[in-house]
């Protein structure tokens, strides 16, 4: 992997999963940040999940694997696992043992080390707004995802936003805190940017909102 002016700040934004953090986060994530501060219904994820999964599918930023783990459209074939951190990709690798899965350490803010077109689908879920810069220099992430699954197939995910949707006061702490800390880097994501870069890339595609995180699913032309 090579180095970048962002790399300092990549670092950070997944130096938190750590073997003792994992376990947790599921918890914290999904039953509380999710439910309080973003205000995203986490069945409408997996739900999306299902909708977009493929037989060979691609996971970038992988969390704990938790999506994959719960969705019904498992996929039959295969699962690329593709992460900077380690702790995370042994983690979901576990979790996700009953499937073939690989694992693949890597920034995506960088091309991602793996063949061009091999995949139906690649998720991308709860990562952008862990990426260093503006939504419009982050977006590079989409292309490097998109270039590895085949025309045809689904490229989707989530991501949370400061600006163009609702922030409670909670969510707001939060995100002033994290993006202090470098765990998050969303204090200027725009749903205007967001859907500007996904027009721009993408023909066919979905934008929802809940709350304050958004939920894309697009088909890679």
């Amino acid at each position: 992997m090579t180095t970048s002016p962002h790399s300092d700040q990549v670092r950070a934004g997944q130096a938190m999963y750590l073997p003792w953090t994992l376990p947790l986060y599921d918890l914290v994530a999904f039953k509380i940040n999710c439910r309080f501060l973003f205000r995203v219904p986490v069945p409408e994820v997996v739900a999306m999940f299902d909708r977009n999964v493929s037989p060979d599918h691609l996971d970038v930023g992988v969390g704990t694997g938790y999506f994959l783990d719960n969705c019904r459209t498992a996929p039959q074939q295969a699962i690329t696992l593709a992460d900077l951190n380690e702790h995370s990709l042994r983690h979901a690798a576990r979790r996700l043992a009953r499937f073939d899965v690989n694992t693949v350490r890597a920034n995506a803010l960088e091309p991602l080390p793996l063949p061009k077109a091999a995949f139906g689908s690649a998720s991308m879920n709860f990562l952008l707004h862990c990426v260093p810069g503006s939504i419009r220099q982050k977006a590079k992430v989409l292309d490097h995802v998109a270039a590895c699954v085949r025309p045809g197939g689904r490229l989707f995910g989530a991501t949370v936003l400061s600006k163009g949707v609702p922030v409670g006061a909670a969510a707001r702490a939060g995100f002033s805190t994290w993006n202090w800390r470098g765990v998050m880097h969303n204090s200027e994501d725009s749903l205007d940017d967001l859907r500007t870069e996904l027009a721009a890339r993408f023909p066919s595609h979905k934008l929802s909102v809940y709350g304050c995180a958004a939920l894309f699913e697009a088909e890679v032309p």
